[in-house]
């Protein structure tokens, strides 16, 4: 098939974009109406716990297998099936009768949305071939992640305020409707020319892995952390941590390849995305509670006070996309960090007599940081991936975005609840200093790796694994791995600080 031109391409990143945009928004548009789900439905804080994280866990474990299935059937047809799901299960969440259903119908859209993201990076590496271009490409996706998820709550606030909180996942419809016949029609079919083989051991450790650890830190504060179940859930999710670390050594075509993690950039990526996004887990559902349980607020207002967040994200995240493709990953991810850990400082001493002034400064300098640590994440996980292993890549990218979320809410969420005396109102903002803290680390991690990752030493490991996944002599011109436009890009940065 010829090479699409500059418009088909364009359109093309505009397709993959739009399901980037709904599955970004669903992961945050929830948490405004997290309060209005707990009335309807008589919900407990760890069941809204289970109404964020079934989505993200379902997601997080799938995403990968995904990648693999696009590889082999078909990254347009998978792309379309994905579509079909998220769809489907947006529209099954809206008529819930009770929590146990809205659960449901969420693993029904995780599946549908783990199938869109790795896909669609795979149609765009594939479409966009030229490296400077592919890399403005990348810019743009990871623009579109910020500004999706920075827009949910503030969505989220007004529709839950005006329709109800079922009206958070009609927003979807429409959406992946269009998606799917502007797919049909424009984005062309591809495979990877070797697809890998399906590793169902392995997929099986990860769901059982992280599906389990989630649910351990969920129900930890009711069940008591050194209760007997709390403590052999740890232990089961510990050993099937090491029995799958295990087998993908072993295995001659494992789900992940552990050469990945060879590359100190990639390496990085990964625990940057996890910090990164835990952060923003944690920082929405804190803020949800204290705005809405503690202070009283509607879902609209609440919604309303953190749109200086949405908006510092949605200018920012662009600019960050600029940054990576100019002067490379280092400069945004510093800012991001740096950003994220003042955030959750200001907000280190929440008391239900902090002053707006504070919470909106908190709430602006975290739209900062959230805004600029898209970009580099995509592209610096990418990066020394030759194009057949751009899905799996991206992939991994995107578990680790989405296994950060889970733990986000499971972790920062179940400590502080666990430090809750008495009702939520009189007792949380005084319990949610050790959330902030936390949020504080993750940021100051991202700030370090940000610093460890992006050097030459770095970049040649990016190389070497590079050449251990494809070698050169089966490589082409016209399939450049993503670490030539990174050595480029730091280079050029190289020569511009001296």
């Amino acid at each position: 098939m010829p090479e699409p031109g500059a418009q088909r391409r364009t359109l093309i990143l505009a397709i993959c974009c739009m399901s980037l945009f709904v599955v970004g928004i669903d992961n945050t548009i929830v948490n405004v109406a997290l309060p209005a789900i707990q009335h309807d439905l008589n919900a407990s804080v760890a069941g809204l716990q289970w109404v964020i994280s079934a989505y993200t866990v379902v997601i997080a474990s799938l995403l990968l297998l995904a990648g693999s299935t696009g590889d082999r059937f078909g990254r347009r047809r998978t792309f379309q099936v994905g579509l079909v799901l998220f769809t489907l299960g947006s529209l099954l969440c809206s008529l819930a009768p009770g929590l146990g259903w809205l659960v449901a119908a969420r693993v029904v859209q995780a599946a549908g949305g783990s199938m869109l993201n790795p896909v669609a990076m795979g149609i765009i590496t594939n479409t966009f071939t030229e490296p400077r271009e592919r890399a403005r490409a990348i810019g743009v996706w990871g623009a579109v992640a910020g500004v999706s998820m920075a827009l949910g709550p503030v969505f989220g606030g007004l529709l839950v305020g005006s329709i109800g909180w079922r009206g958070i996942f009609w927003i979807n419809l429409p959406v992946g409707l269009a998606a799917m016949a502007l797919a049909q029609r424009f984005v062309p079919e591809s495979r990877a020319a070797r697809p890998r083989r399906p590793d169902p051991l392995g997929q099986v450790l990860m769901v059982l892995l992280l599906g389990l650890l989630t649910f351990t830190l969920i129900e930890a504060p009711d069940l008591g952390w050194t209760a007997p179940r709390t403590l052999a859930g740890f232990l089961v999710a510990a050993l099937a941590g090491v029995v799958f670390v295990a087998w993908e050594s072993r295995c001659a075509e494992p789900l992940i390849d552990p050469r990945f993690f060879r590359s100190v950039p990639f390496s990085a990526a990964t625990v940057i995305a996890v910090s990164g996004f835990a952060s923003l887990a944690g920082f929405l559902f804190l803020n949800t509670l204290y705005l809405q349980d503690v202070l009283g607020y509607s879902a609209m207002k609440a919604g309303c006070y953190v749109l200086p967040m949405a908006v510092m994200a949605m200018v920012l995240s662009p600019v960050s996309g600029r940054l990576v493709g100019g002067r490379g990953p280092r400069p945004p991810l510093l800012v991001a960090g740096a950003a994220m850990a003042v955030a959750g400082l200001l907000l280190s001493g929440l008391s239900d007599r902090t002053p707006v002034a504070q919470l909106m400064a908190a709430y602006v300098v975290f739209g900062i940081g959230f805004g600029m640590i898209n970009a580099p994440i995509t592209y610096t996980a990418v990066s020394g991936m030759p194009r057949s292993q751009a899905g799996v890549a991206a992939a991994v990218a995107s578990t680790s975005r989405q296994t950060g979320q889970s733990l986000g809410v499971a972790v920062i969420v179940s400590v502080v609840v666990s430090r809750v005396h008495g009702s939520l109102r009189s007792g949380f903002a005084t319990a949610s200093h050790t959330g902030w803290w936390m949020i504080v680390g993750f940021g100051l991690l991202v700030v370090v790796l940000g610093i460890l990752s992006t050097g030459a030493r770095a970049v040649q490991t990016a190389t070497a694994v590079a050449a251990t996944l494809e070698p050169t002599d089966r490589r082409t011109p016209s399939s450049p791995t993503m670490n030539d436009t990174m050595n480029d890009t730091v280079n050029r940065t190289t020569n511009n600080t001296a």
